[in-house]
């Protein structure tokens, strides 16, 4: 006969108590008084940040232009290296060109292998991955090198 009686579960969901008794309210001046204080301090708080952050992109600035400052000053010490540096980005920009070509077609002749095997694609890194690093950082330094002075930013232009 137990078999034939619902079975009886116990409720998914506990009550809970919403009244409004159950909640204290702090008065009103002692509420506002201490947020304004809050409020306060997070100005306070802003106004360090942002005087932190304009000391920190004074910072990166003055590095910024004593960089450029210092390579416009090599560039004219060194035209002829300059010069140099320019043909020397250029034909490694074709090379990279190149490179990038031959790298593209590896991936497409070879996707299937490469998103099956963890082997393959470890070995494709290592094949790629750092003469491509290397390259980048190669082209890198000689277009610094062989920039053009912007007329606008160069100290004393005539």
């Amino acid at each position: 006969m137990s078999q034939d009686q619902p079975r009886q579960r116990p409720p998914m969901f506990s009550q809970i108590d919403v009244a409004q008794s159950a909640y204290t309210t702090p008065s009103v001046k002692a509420d506002g008084g201490e947020q304004s204080q809050l409020l306060r301090e997070l100005v306070a708080g802003q106004d360090r940040q942002n005087e932190l952050l304009e000391e920190l992109v004074n910072q990166l600035g003055a590095a910024q232009k004593q960089r450029v400052t210092e390579l416009g000053q090599w560039k004219q010490a060194n035209p002829h290296l300059a010069q140099c540096c320019r043909t020397a980005a250029e034909t490694l920009g074709k090379v990279q060109t190149e490179f990038l070509d031959s790298l593209t077609q590896e991936i497409t002749e070879n996707a299937e292998i490469l998103m099956d095997g963890e082997f393959m694609l470890n070995e494709f890194v290592d094949r790629f991955g750092p003469r491509m690093a290397h390259l980048n950082g190669l082209l890198q330094v000689l277009s610094q090198l062989s920039a053009i002075p912007n007329q606008a930013n160069a100290p004393n232009s005539p």
